[in-house]
């Protein structure tokens, strides 16, 4: 049995074991209880006891003992809705006030945040935090100067972010430097031709950040994300004047 799932709704890897060796045993005292799952007496009784917090255990008593009993797994099913439920309320709570007051803690007057990221890893966060800020803004668009020697390192660490990107339904404006690349769902894209080799950064343009990828020695991808409302407007007045003349 896959237990992901089980360990999602905060259930540990022991009370799990506790829990099915009871739906095994029906009512049982705890010698029993720990002896099916292989687990000591302390152990199974501090389970037994979290396993009754959360609903999914019952017991009756029995002279000076305990019997212990399973409740039906359907009320693991009430497990998750709650967890849902309490997620949702702590996604509203991020987006309506803990995020706004913990941004008012910041500087006011900061010129620029710059981050440094590298490998793939780093990649891979840099186009997550594309789609992310893209997809909390109210145009859904951003801008990209983009040349041929990076594409194949860009979307390694992120096979499917295209197919993620149009899900989201953001669009993108590309400019190529030199051959190469193609269009895609939700894309346009305008070539600059050159004679010589385009060894160009990719520039993802999406307000108010910028992110610059560029390959270092034996095409080692680094990556910087300045967060300036100044910068990325600059780079996308020069992108929009461009964008026109091709």
């Amino acid at each position: 049995m896959n237990i992901k799932a089980l360990e999602q709704l905060g259930l540990e890897h022991r009370e799990i074991q506790i829990y099915r060796a009871l739906l095994e045993l029906g009512a049982s005292p705890i010698r029993a209880i720990a002896e099916k799952a292989g687990i000591n007496r302390g152990t199974t009784y501090d389970c037994l006891k979290n396993l009754l917090q959360k609903g999914l255990v019952s017991y009756l008593p029995k002279g000076k003992r305990r019997l212990f009993s399973p409740r039906d797994p359907s009320v693991l099913m009430q497990l998750a809705e709650q967890r849902q439920l309490e997620l949702e309320q702590a996604v509203h709570q991020l987006k309506t006030s803990i995020i706004p007051e913990l941004n008012h803690l910041k500087p006011e007057l900061r010129i620029s945040d710059v981050q440094f990221y590298e490998g793939d890893d780093g990649i891979e966060f840099v186009l997550r935090d594309i789609l992310s800020s893209v997809s909390a803004s109210s145009q859904r668009h951003y801008s990209v100067f983009s040349s041929r020697p990076i594409r194949s390192h860009l979307y390694r660490p992120f096979p499917n972010y295209t197919a993620q990107r149009v899900a989201k339904g953001i669009s993108v404006s590309v400019i190529a430097i030199g051959e190469g690349g193609e269009d895609a769902d939700l894309s346009e894209r305008k070539w600059i031709k050159t004679s010589d080799k385009a060894d160009a950064a990719y520039i993802a343009i999406y307000p108010p950040k910028c992110a610059i990828i560029s390959l270092a020695n034996n095409n080692y991808p680094t990556a910087v994300v300045i967060d300036s409302q100044e910068v990325a407007a600059t780079q996308q007045i020069i992108f929009d004047t461009l964008w026109q003349l091709l």
